[in-house]
């Protein structure tokens, strides 16, 4: 089939290359405008937009799926539109102008987690499987019918940009194989079954951690925000970016929720009910480093963690 493949961040890309590699033609790649990143706001194409250049797809780059692009992408008469966090709205009339409409492979295992930030918000609810879906686009947020999943069940500890990357590896193959069996007219859509919960885009105060909330809940929320939006926390009013963190068991006397203190030479933190270790953090404008690092450097004998 002639396709056409949209897509921006990291996670999309192995289901380009993919695409790529497979019998089908990519017709154009439609990815998100350049934009500034880093301290020095140096601007920079999106990971697909690098992916596309170097397999020589023509590559579409724009912020909007609007009338002009539209009409850029139909007169490519492509068989099937393709979408992996392409960060834009599909609307009509492209999204019936391919042949066989539009498919979309999100994160999650649908209909939990519609929106933007499935995987994120599977860990900080505390999900013990999250999966990918392949989906037929419709104009109600991830609604379509299903053509097929996989279930994805996390390692301990693990972190959303863990997760997500081997979501993006695992729904790739997901990906290639719906466009395989649409094109040999094999392909079955169903129903998505049960309530829908929605994944909205995680914010910065998404990333503050709770400590009045039992220890399981806290470790999920920084599983969920790391790397992004990145989880923080204020100790004597200076924030702190923690970086890792781990369950210490039921051994030893509880603290108090945000209270800080070193046992067998391991900072850690009070919960709702028991403490986490710190592993690594990073303080206001200076580089990250081990937990027990900070806390020396610290001139108080009491810290406190608060909102």
């Amino acid at each position: 089939m002639r396709l056409v493949f949209a897509g921006t961040p990291a996670p999309a890309v192995p289901s380009l290359r993919r695409l790529a590699a497979s019998v089908h033609d990519i017709a154009a790649v439609v990815t998100r405008r350049d934009a500034p990143l880093g301290r020095k706001r140096v601007m920079t194409p999106s990971p697909v937009s690098t992916a596309a250049s170097e397999l020589g797809l023509d590559t579409i780059r724009t912020d909007r799926l609007d009338t002009e692009t539209s009409e850029r992408i139909a007169g490519l008469a492509p068989d099937l539109g393709v979408i992996v966090a392409y960060g834009g709205l599909v609307r009509e009339p492209l999204l019936s102008g391919p042949r066989y409409g539009w498919i979309n492979l999100h994160f999650s295992l649908l209909p939990r987690w519609r929106g933007a930030a499935p995987v994120q918000h599977a860990l900080i609810a505390g999900d013990a499987e999250t999966g990918a879906s392949v989906f037929r686009l419709v104009p109600e947020l991830d609604a379509g019918d299903v053509y097929g999943e996989i279930v994805h069940r996390p390692a301990s500890g693990a972190t959303a940009g863990e997760v997500l990357a081997a979501l993006a590896d695992e729904g790739a193959t997901l990906l290639a194989h719906v466009v395989d069996e649409i094109a040999a007219g094999t392909a079955v859509a169903r129903p998505q079954q049960g309530e829908p919960t929605y994944a909205a885009k995680l914010g910065d105060d998404d990333g503050r951690i709770r400590w009045d909330e039992p220890a399981e809940a806290v470790l999920g929320r920084i599983r969920g925000v790391t790397p992004e939006p990145g989880a923080h926390t204020t100790v004597d009013g200076t924030r702190l970016k923690v970086l890792g963190v781990r369950g210490v068991g039921d051994d030893g006397p509880r603290l108090p929720p945000g209270a800080i203190a070193v046992r067998d030479r391991i900072v850690v933190v009070g919960t709702a009910t028991l403490p986490i270790a710190l592993d690594r953090v990073q303080p206001a404008g200076r580089p990250a480093m081990s937990a027990g690092d900070w806390l020396r450097g610290l001139r108080t004998d009491t810290p406190v963690a608060g909102s």
